[in-house]
């Protein structure tokens, strides 16, 4: 492995003065008047304890540099959850959440040269940045030093300040530098978790430059879990994962894992001392690091994926310094990325394992989220949800 692998160039271009002028127009023939926006269909919350209900969305024109997308399809992140019940502080309601979007291309403005009417897309966590810092010009806008846009529940302050509303709809309009293509040999469902669980873990992976002969180890099999064991196996790496629950084992095997290890097992655990190159973790509750940091070898890393919201054990230096091993983080991923990483899955054929559902089945399904109750990651199918009313919700 080669720590610190570049990232791919910037997919964007340099913003030319007066870009936001210039009137949208139809990506083809398309029946629409190029000033106005569309109402969309959509489920959000009004407040922390609501639940998501029906709601009717005033999506904006297409600017010079947007693409209006009709969305098809929109995965459910754990975050969505936390966001939308106000566990991660103060939220704007009301609140449409997703950030896994799939649909197709309906409208372009006039200076969108890339995408055309009818081009499968794809739309992750961030809609925008700053696009001028060192991150964002490096093609890491995920780590844009005047914070991201985040695709809903954010401020954009190149659309008035708005606040932006997510994939749970039947519309989107993002500028076009933070749009993707989706490969047309994957199912467009399917690859909706990709844009969020899928870079998030090809992200450190890449990062690394795993290959062939590389040991992985994956802590965890979630809808995170569950993309790291396919992608590095993917990749040619001999993939261990890690588990507290042995009913796990047979559904770790059926993802391509080599090996599974119960980390309750302290004779397993010893067992494993120096095995592994990189370990993926992906748990999203307090634990123990110390006693993955003894399975890996030297030079080995340990990248945290998942987000507890309560402080973990504390790690022991000793165990880092012995060995150099380095404990670090990563965040989702750039748009170039992002793109590298659909590419590899339509390459590898890889999709997510995911369960499709309707509209009115989505409070249903956060509450089996949180309760694990998913392999391994839901989709909302939006031809589900009602027709828009005919004006848009306050």
């Amino acid at each position: 492995m080669t720590p610190g692998r570049p990232v791919p160039p910037p997919l964007a271009r340099p913003v030319l003065p007066n870009d936001d002028s210039v009137a949208a127009h139809p990506a083809t023939d398309l029946d629409t008047v190029p000033d106005t926006g569309v109402l969309a269909a959509a489920y959000g919350a009004a407040s922390a304890d609501s639940g998501l209900a029906p709601r009717t969305l005033a999506r904006r024109a297409p600017k010079a540099d947007d693409v209006e997308i009709a969305i098809e399809f929109c995965g459910l992140c754990h975050s969505d959850v936390h966001a939308t019940r106000g566990e991660w502080g103060s939220q704007k309601y009301p609140l449409v959440p997703g950030h896994e979007i799939v649909g197709t291309v309906s409208r372009v403005g006039s200076a969108v040269t890339d995408f055309i009417l009818g081009d499968r897309v794809g739309v992750g966590c961030m809609v925008d940045s700053c696009r001028e810092c060192e991150s964002c010009l490096d093609g890491l806008e995920q780590y844009c030093e005047n914070g991201l846009i985040g695709t809903y529940g954010a401020k954009d302050p190149r659309n008035g300040d708005a606040i932006t509303q997510g994939g749970y709809s039947s519309a989107v309009v993002v500028d076009r530098r933070y749009v993707v293509r989706v490969p047309g040999n994957l199912d467009p469902a399917a690859v909706a978790p990709l844009l969020c669980a899928g870079v998030t873990t090809f992200s450190p992976l890449r990062h690394f430059d795993v290959a062939e002969g590389d040991v992985v180890g994956v802590v965890g099999l979630g809808g995170l879990g569950h993309m790291a064991v396919k992608l590095a196996k993917a990749m040619g790496a001999r993939v261990v994962v890690f588990t507290t629950s042995e009913g796990k084992v047979p559904a770790a095997l059926e993802l391509g894992a080599d090996e599974v290890i119960l980390s309750r097992d302290k004779d397993a655990m010893a067992a494993a001392d120096r095995t592994i190159d990189l370990i993926i973790d992906t748990v999203a509750a307090p634990h123990d690091l110390n006693p993955f940091f003894r399975t890996l070898r030297v030079d080995g890393a340990l990248f945290q994926l998942g987000l507890p919201s309560d402080a973990m054990p504390p790690v022991n230096p000793g165990a880092l310094i012995r060995r150099r091993i380095a404990y670090a983080g990563s965040l989702i991923g750039g748009i170039a990325e992002t793109q590298e990483m659909l590419d590899f899955c339509a390459e590898h054929n890889v999709v997510a394992d995911i369960e499709l559902v309707r509209a009115d089945q989505l409070n249903e399904a956060y509450d089996r989220m949180v309760a694990g109750d998913v392999k391994y990651r839901f989709v909302l199918d939006t031809s589900t949800l009602q027709a828009p009313a005919e004006k848009a919700d306050a």
